[in-house]
């Protein structure tokens, strides 16, 4: 019996790609911006305290909000190796190791959230603790989770690199995106390194080279990709792994 296997269209997989990632806009906004805004006292961990727990829901739903975020944008990356793997699959691989490596990073970094919701909790054993020092454990682990946050933008830079190199090559997506991917991805590394080397410069850079990442998906989204042009990338990629070599076709 013939067995038949129906392809993906590859303008499917871009807009698929598209709309996952602009899908994590608003939670990073709502998790990494709202909540903290309303809730943290910069300074007075009593205040802190007090805000947390009159708005215990919203602490939790942003907790929730940053553990989803680094699912999202491991399947966005997925479905970008599909897309760009053409192009050169030894830089499609690193873009999605680097997320891989910053996934973990991300999701573990919410422990130090739940630390500050059991500090809070009232449970018998943390009885020890006088309130000032409870309170000053909140903001101890506060800033431990926005230290945690800037390791994880180290890599959520640095997969911007491969994936800005991979769209300048492809042919099949305007090249001014992947420009802009990549001088985003500095922008991370830069505002990242310096929160540990500057701590009081306030370097932040990433707030005018995040374009790429929303236009790059947003032209995924409504335009998707030159399907011809994707087509004669993937049958060459194709034929160079018959020949046993790692020859990067040339956009036509």
């Amino acid at each position: 019996m013939a067995t038949r296997t129906a392809e993906t269209s590859p303008l499917s997989v871009a807009r698929l790609a598209g709309f996952l990632y602009l899908l994590d806009i608003p939670r990073g906004i709502f998790g990494g911006l709202s909540v903290a805004s309303r809730l943290v006292v910069s300074g007075d961990g009593a205040a802190t305290a007090n805000n947390i727990m009159a708005s215990e829901l919203l602490f939790r739903l942003g907790i929730v909000s940053n553990l989803l975020s680094p699912i999202v944008m491991l399947l966005v990356a997925l479905v970008l190796y599909q897309l760009l793997k053409p192009v050169n699959q030894i830089m499609a691989l690193l873009m999605v190791s680097f997320v891989v490596i910053g996934v973990p990073i991300a999701m573990l970094n919410d422990l130090n959230h739940l630390a500050v919701l059991q500090l809070l909790s009232g449970a018998d054993y943390l009885k020890v603790f006088t309130a000032d020092q409870l309170n000053a454990l909140v903001l101890l682990f506060l800033r431990l989770h926005s230290r945690g946050g800037t390791i994880a933008f180290i890599f959520w830079g640095l997969w911007l690199f491969p994936l800005g190199y991979l769209v300048f090559k492809s042919g099949f997506i305007p090249k001014i995106l992947g420009i802009l991917l990549m001088i985003g991805c500095f922008g991370y590394l830069v505002d990242s390194f310096a929160a540990f080397l500057l701590p009081d410069s306030k370097v932040s850079i990433a707030l005018f080279t995040f374009w790429g990442e929303v236009l790059f998906p947003s032209w995924l989204l409504i335009k998707g990709v030159n399907v011809e042009q994707w087509k004669q990338r993937a049958a060459e990629s194709a034929r160079s792994e018959r020949l046993g070599t790692s020859f990067e076709p040339a956009p036509g």
